[in-house]
């Protein structure tokens, strides 16, 4: 299958400019920037629609071209042990600049009002074993109506492995299967002439609907959250490429229109199409893509992980609690595990974040997530930024890691004809 970066070289102009004028609209005009979500909606919908066929097709052809599938489960494992190496650290981090700066020390919190969040407090958690056992659709077709990520990928999985078995019997049946991933793409090219429209839509709601006030009432925080995913990205995923012989700010201008993109949409699933595409153009394999990237969007969440710590050090400040070293290790040890049973459910962060607090006894009440409901969706902006950066170089990690990362082909994604010569460490 041909494989074509979608989105021109103005694609991020015009997304940024989309964002700039949604944010203005939204500010002057708040009730006319909230009749814009459907446009952000509509076009989120568009690339969700497309995504569960695309890592189907992507995986199924690359698992069913390789003679050893053994490679499948050994890529997979190293993709997980990367994830929870890199969230840990993530989640110390986040609780470090917490107990750090301490944002939440000074603030007066009033008596707390939890109806905004009360579903979230009454959500029954989804447990680690019904997170895996999600994984198994009842049906083949459920999980492709769904668009469950997990669920397309174990199919592909096994119907990629199956092909392989079948040799030359299976040839032409791939053959198809990859023709029909060019035609995919060929949607995608098309969806991303809307971008700009969708990131409007969405930008307008947001600051329409919450408001810059938000901003100003918990400034401290937010501006703590995203200096830490800054330098998160810039130093500790830069120094997991500087292993893999590349560099961090290069990956950055490279995935530029996905930051954009997600910058305006608040949504990391809308670049994952363009981010598969970009990472094989750059030299990772297409079996390894087609297995770390939708792996990583449920288990390598490292701004998301990054924020649950703060966030809840910020809570226990507001309300003068102090929790002990034990008390923290517990709660990084519990969002290790409810952090991956809520990754894919809507209002998932707001769950985990209740769970998490839950299983301290009562010394923080569940209902004080409410402090950072209304700052949520600005959060979210940020969150997603990092969990993209973070997959991008997950994957570019384990491709070296697996020793099948083409850095001829990376740099000339990265640096084009000036690519400096970076010798590996390996």
């Amino acid at each position: 299958m041909a494989m074509r970066v979608t989105g021109s070289k103005s694609l991020y102009i015009q997304v940024l400019i989309a964002i700039v004028i949604g944010a203005l609209l939204g500010y002057f005009y708040p009730s006319l920037g909230q009749d814009m979500q459907p446009l952000g909606d509509g076009f989120i919908r568009l690339v969700r629609m497309v995504v569960a066929p695309i890592i189907f097709i992507t995986v199924v052809v690359g698992i069913a071209r390789l003679a050893d599938a053994a490679e499948v489960g050994r890529i997979g494992l190293k993709a997980i042990i990367y994830f929870e190496i890199l969230t840990t650290l993530a989640m110390l981090i986040g609780l470090g600049v917490g107990l750090l700066i301490e944002p939440g020390n000074g603030m007066a919190v009033g008596p707390l009002d939890a109806k905004s969040v009360q579903r979230y407090i009454n959500a029954p958690h989804q447990s680690v074993s019904e997170f895996l056992l999600a994984i198994i659709p009842n049906t083949v077709f459920e999980s492709f109506a769904k668009g469950d990520i997990l669920p397309v990928l174990l199919i592909a999985v096994l119907f990629g492995v199956a092909l392989a078995k079948m040799g030359e019997k299976g040839a032409t049946l791939v053959r198809v299967i990859d023709e029909a991933g060019a035609a995919f793409f060929g949607i995608i090219s098309l969806i991303m002439r809307v971008a700009p429209l969708g990131a409007f839509g969405a930008m307008a709601f947001t600051i329409g609907r919450y408001g810059i006030g938000a901003l100003a009432h918990l400034g401290l925080l937010i501006l703590c959250f995203y200096i830490t995913c800054a330098l998160f990205v810039l130093i500790i995923l830069g120094i997991v490429m500087r292993l893999t012989g590349l560099r961090i700010i290069p990956l950055l201008r490279y995935l530029k229109e996905e930051f954009f993109l997600v910058l305006g949409t608040s949504s990391s699933e809308t670049a994952l199409p363009t981010l598969m595409e970009k990472l094989e153009k750059m030299g990772c394999p297409r079996p390894l893509v087609g297995l770390t990237v939708p792996l990583g969007y449920a288990f390598n969440l490292d701004g998301t992980s990054l924020y649950f710590t703060l966030a809840i050090a910020f809570i226990s400040q507001a309300l003068h609690i102090h929790l002990s070293a034990a008390d923290y290790l517990l709660i990084c040890g519990v969002l290790l595990l409810t952090s991956k049973g809520a990754a894919t459910v809507t209002g998932g962060g707001f769950i985990t974040l209740a769970a998490t607090l839950a299983t301290l006894h009562g010394k923080i009440p569940v209902e004080s997530i409410v402090l950072v409901f209304g700052i949520d969706r600005f959060m979210s902006e940020c969150r997603a930024i990092t969990n993209l950066f973070g997959n991008a170089v997950a994957t570019i990690f384990v491709a070296h890691w697996e020793g099948s990362l083409d850095r001829t082909a990376a740099r000339a994604a990265l640096y084009g004809r000036r690519a400096p010569e970076i010798e590996s460490p390996a």
